[in-house]
């Protein structure tokens, strides 16, 4: 074959092929090509993988991606969880990250991504957005629940009978409970009628 650098003249395709799996840079060919020494050294080094098919080393592939588990804002049912991802976690990444490594069962996933606002300024009166992340519902399957640990327990207040704090505390009891969405409904406001 003929080569194509414009230094180089004739046929060049004997000297070319011992070093065709290299990477070459110019001056390279052209030494090559003119069949001078010490060509080898000029070329850039091959970098192979580590890792080879029939290699007998044990390895270890840990996951590049972490999650973070997050106490949901609105109650959640009993089966699901929910955590805070990777924005290139995808919903067969996080089946496979909680299956693989923490055996647990999962029957579903849903993800969805919370934009944050860019309200906020700081002192210099300019735009802060907090980053954008991902949130994964899981749905744990063969009828498991999860309760999220209570780490900052309150402490029970115990007041006298007939006190004004203790008319408070129940009046605040009977308005929570009021207030509370009915499970049912599955988050259609109270206003629209079924």
């Amino acid at each position: 074959t003929q080569s194509t650098h414009p230094a180089v003249i004739g046929d060049a395709s004997e000297d070319l092929e011992h070093v065709c799996c290299c990477e070459l840079n110019d001056t390279a060919a052209a030494h090559v090509a003119l069949g001078e020494t010490g060509v080898t050294s000029m070329a850039k080094r091959l970098i192979f993988p580590i890792y080879q098919l029939g290699n007998p080393q044990l390895r270890i592939f840990r996951p590049t991606f972490n999650m973070m588990l997050v106490r949901p804002g609105k109650e959640q049912p009993a089966d699901t969880v929910q955590f805070r991802i990777s924005m290139e976690m995808t919903k067969f990444d996080v089946r496979n990250y909680l299956e693989k490594i923490y055996s647990v069962p999962v029957a579903a996933v849903r993800t969805r991504i919370q934009y944050c606002t860019n309200k906020k300024r700081n002192h210099l009166n300019q735009r802060v957005k907090r980053p954008d992340y991902k949130v994964a519902y899981v749905q744990l399957s063969q009828q498991q629940t999860f309760q999220f640990p209570d780490i900052f327990p309150e402490k029970e207040k115990k007041h006298e009978e007939g006190s004004v704090e203790e008319m408070q505390e129940k009046f605040m009891e009977d308005e929570r409970q009021r207030q509370k969405p009915d499970p049912r409904r599955g988050g259609v406001t109270e206003w629209f009628g079924l």
